[in-house]
């Protein structure tokens, strides 16, 4: 078994839980809970992988990742 590390990004807002792997196009997924999300984008990008796969396109390994937050302010 091969293992893949991608990067998840995971948003919290008042309907609950959106993921997606910004390095995975189309790899994205909701879900009502932390635990629910994690698990269902799991499910997505490894049927995603396994479509590159057997399609013999690249998987990209990216080296490093970085995200943060920023607050910009709006002048009025």
């Amino acid at each position: 078994m091969k293992r893949y590390k991608v990067a998840v990004v995971i948003e919290k807002d008042e309907d609950g839980y959106f993921a997606f792997s910004p390095e995975l196009q189309g790899c994205y997924t909701q879900g009502d809970n932390y635990v629910e999300v994690l698990e269902y984008i799991k499910d997505v990008i490894r049927l995603h992988l396994e479509d590159r796969i057997e399609g013999n396109e690249d998987i990209v390994k990216i080296e490093s990742i970085s995200l943060t937050s920023l607050e910009v302010k709006r002048y009025e």
